[in-house]
């Protein structure tokens, strides 16, 4: 398969690309570092990353940023950050990457397990994760050329423990690479409107 991965550079999207890389094509998109630059909070970044990559046959998203502090903290300005990004972000990717993606194609979005299982200082971020499940529920049936679309909600990561380790007492981490397989599943897979949730 041809499969366009965004956010490739970043923890989960290098792990997704060591995983997928011996069996398909992938192409790299993100800020930095990518075979092709994209601003997902930008519809026409995105549509100018579609045009110049053509025609794949899964789309992974691996991408999103959001606000973490505490609800006291939490601005409207703050929590645009998480709409524009993780949300809408991820969303436009597959509005305006539908006519570029082949029959019987996929996409996988990123939500989070704190959407599940809340944590201080994520409320943003789980906003965002569980409006992301919605669409994909609701987008599931809708999808046409028997297109699919999946999220996957990973726990914290063992590689970004030092960072975000203090948001997730209790939590046991996730090594990215075992992340990975839910991508390998929904894409490889044959399953629609899934939460692929990995503890």
């Amino acid at each position: 398969m041809r499969i366009l991965i965004i956010g490739a550079t970043g923890t989960i999207g290098s792990a997704v690309r060591s995983e997928l890389a011996s069996r398909h094509e992938i192409i790299s998109a993100g800020r930095n570092g990518a075979d092709i630059s994209v601003d997902i909070t930008s519809s026409e970044s995105i549509t100018t990353m579609y045009q110049a990559v053509g025609k794949v046959d899964a789309v992974i998203s691996t991408t999103g940023s959001a606000y973490f502090g505490s609800l006291l903290e939490l601005t409207p300005e703050n929590n645009e950050i998480a709409i524009q990004s993780k949300l809408k972000g991820q969303i436009n990717l597959v509005l305006l990457g539908l006519n570029h993606v082949n029959d019987q194609g996929s996409f996988t979005l990123t939500t989070g397990i704190i959407m599940d299982d809340p944590i201080v200082g994520g409320v943003s971020s789980a906003m965002a994760g569980g409006a992301i499940r919605g669409f994909v529920q609701s987008a599931a049936i809708e999808m046409p050329r028997g297109i699919r679309i999946n999220n996957v909600s990973p726990n914290v990561l063992v590689e970004s423990m030092k960072k975000y380790g203090p948001y997730f007492p209790g939590f046991e981490p996730v090594p990215a690479s075992r992340v990975a397989q839910a991508f390998r599943k929904s894409v490889e897979g044959a399953q629609t409107g899934q939460t692929y949730t990995v503890y």
